[in-house]
C-alpha cells in the first residue's frame, strides 16, 4: 500500500511540475516589445542595468545595491550619447502581487538618477517607467518576476500543500539538557526474612509486577520450625532475586522490587545555565526509541557539583502506562520562559531561496517568496522580525514543492 501511495505521488508532483505556470520569467512588455522576448534575457547595458530603447533614446535602468541597500539607478542616452540627467524627469511604479504599488521618483547625483526608495526583497513585479525629455514622454512596461509560480486550486489540493495565516505567537524559551532516568528515591523495597530460616518457596521471579500485599516467599524459621509468608510492601517489579529454594536466609537482602509508577530524570545542566534553572519549571522528555513526548517539572536541583562540573536536575514524570524504564536515555527541554512575539511562521514552512530564508505567500492561486528576517526559535516556531506582514497567508505544509516549481522554471534576479 505505501509503494502504491508513493507512486501515485510521484505522479501528482510531476503534473504539478508540468501544469504549473511558472513567473520567474523576465517577460518585457510595451513600447515596441514582442510578445518574442518574454523567455530571452534582456538587453544590457554598460552600468549592468536594462536597456530600455525607444529609437535613439534610450534608459539604462539598473537595481544597485553594493555597500547600500537596494536603489534604482538609471543612465540615459540619446543617439548613444549622455544625456544631462538634470534634464530628464523619471518616474518608475511597481506593481506587485496582492496590489501593492511602489511609486518611485528620482532626483539627480553625478552623471545618473537615483531612486528615493528602497527596492525591497523579493524583486517581482511589473515595472512601469515613464521618462520626460524636452517635452517629450516615453513609457515602458515590463515584468520582473522571480521567486513566483501560479498552481490552480485543485493541483494545489490534490498535492496537500496546505496554508495558515501569519500571526503573533507565544514562544517558549528552554535549555535542552540530557541524562537518564531513574527510580524516585524512597520507592525501592528490600526485601528481608523477618525470621531467619530456609527458603522453601519463591514465587516471583525477576522482572514480574507485583501487587502490594502478593506473596512473595514462604520461609521456615530456624527458631519455631515454622513456615511462614513474606509479601510484598509495595506495588512494584522484581528488580534483584537473590535467594533460591534451600537457601538460609542469614539477614541478607532477599528481593528488590521498585515501584515505577513514576521515574525521575536525572537531567545534567552545567553552569552557564544554572542560573536559568528554578523548582516548577516544566519539561518536555523524549526518548529515541519512543514516539511520544513526556512532560513534568523540576523538583530538585542538586547541590552537589559533579567532576564535569555540571549539576543533576531532577524532574519527575509519570508512568502509568509502563513505557519508561529506569536506566533509558533521556533528551530534556527545560521551559525557563515564555513569551509572545507579534509574528511567528512555523519552523516546517522555512525554505531556502538564494541566499535567504523564505516562506511562500499564497495570493488567489499565485505563490511567491517572502524573505524572511528571523529572530528566536521555539520548537515549531521561529520569531519573523521582517520579511512578511501579519496576516499574510503563508505554506505551512509542502512548501518545498512550491520551491521545486520555481527552480524548475529557472529564478532570475535582475539587476
Amino acid at each position: 500500500m505505501n509503494n502504491i501511495f508513493y507512486t501515485l505521488r510521484t505522479g501528482l508532483i510531476a503534473s504539478l511540475l508540468i501544469l504549473g505556470t511558472p513567473y520567474n520569467v523576465m517577460a518585457e512588455s510595451g513600447h515596441n516589445e514582442s510578445a518574442e522576448s518574454e523567455h530571452t534575457e534582456p538587453e544590457k547595458g554598460v552600468h549592468g542595468g536594462r536597456l530600455l530603447k525607444d529609437g535613439d533614446f534610450v534608459v539604462e535602468l539598473s537595481i544597485f545595491e553594493k555597500g547600500v541597500p537596494p536603489e534604482f539607478r538609471t543612465w540615459v542616452t540619446l543617439e548613444g550619447q549622455p544625456v544631462d540627467p538634470k534634464e530628464v524627469s523619471l518616474n518608475v511604479t511597481l506593481s506587485r502581487l496582492g496590489g501593492v504599488e511602489d511609486n518611485i521618483n528620482f532626483t539627480v547625483q553625478d552623471d545618473f538618477l537615483r531612486g528615493d526608495m528602497e527596492i525591497y526583497e523579493p524583486h517581482s513585479f511589473e515595472v512601469t517607467l515613464q521618462a520626460t525629455y524636452q517635452g517629450k514622454t516615453y513609457e515602458w512596461h515590463y515584468d520582473n518576476f522571480e521567486g513566483r509560480v501560479k498552481i490552480k486550486a485543485d493541483i494545489a489540493e490534490a498535492m496537500e500543500i496546505k496554508t495558515e495565516i501569519a500571526s503573533s505567537a507565544v514562544l517558549k524559551q528552554s535549555v535542552p539538557t540530557y541524562g537518564k532516568l531513574a527510580v524516585v528515591p524512597g520507592k525501592t523495597a528490600h526485601i528481608s526474612a523477618r525470621f531467619d530460616g530456609i527458603i522453601k518457596k519463591v514465587y516471583v521471579h525477576l522482572g514480574q509486577k507485583v501487587k502490594k500485599g502478593q506473596r512473595l516467599l514462604t520461609v521456615e524459621s530456624n527458631e519455631s520450625l515454622k513456615s511462614y509468608n513474606v509479601t510484598s510492601p509495595i506495588n512494584g517489579y522484581v528488580t534483584q532475586v537473590n535467594v533460591a529454594i534451600g537457601e538460609r536466609t542469614q539477614g541478607k537482602d532477599l528481593l528488590q522490587i521498585e515501584n515505577q509508577d513514576e521515574l525521575t530524570a536525572e537531567l545534567l545542566v552545567f553552569p552557564a545555565q544554572t542560573n536559568l534553572i528554578k523548582p516548577g519549571l516544566n519539561v518536555s522528555l523524549s526518548m529515541n526509541n519512543i514516539n511520544q513526548t513526556f512532560t513534568g517539572s523540576v523538583t530538585q536541583i542538586d547541590r552537589q557539583v559533579l567532576n564535569n562540573q555540571a549539576r543533576v536536575v531532577r524532574v519527575r514524570v509519570n508512568n502509568q502506562a509502563g513505557k519508561l524504564s529506569p536506566g533509558m536515555f533521556v533528551k530534556g527541554d527545560i521551559e525557563v520562559a515564555t513569551f509572545t512575539v507579534p509574528l511567528a511562521v512555523k519552523r516546517k514552512a522555512i525554505q531556502s531561496f538564494r541566499d535567504f530564508k523564505v516562506v511562500f505567500a499564497k495570493i488567489g492561486e499565485e505563490y511567491e517568496v517572502r524573505m524572511l528576517e528571523l529572530g528566536r526559535v521555539s520548537g515549531n516556531w521561529v520569531e519573523v522580525l521582517g520579511g512578511l506582514k501579519a496576516g499574510t497567508e503563508y505554506v505551512t505544509q509542502n512548501s518545498y514543492i512550491i520551491k521545486a516549481d520555481i527552480e524548475k522554471s529557472g529564478a532570475s534576479h535582475d539587476h
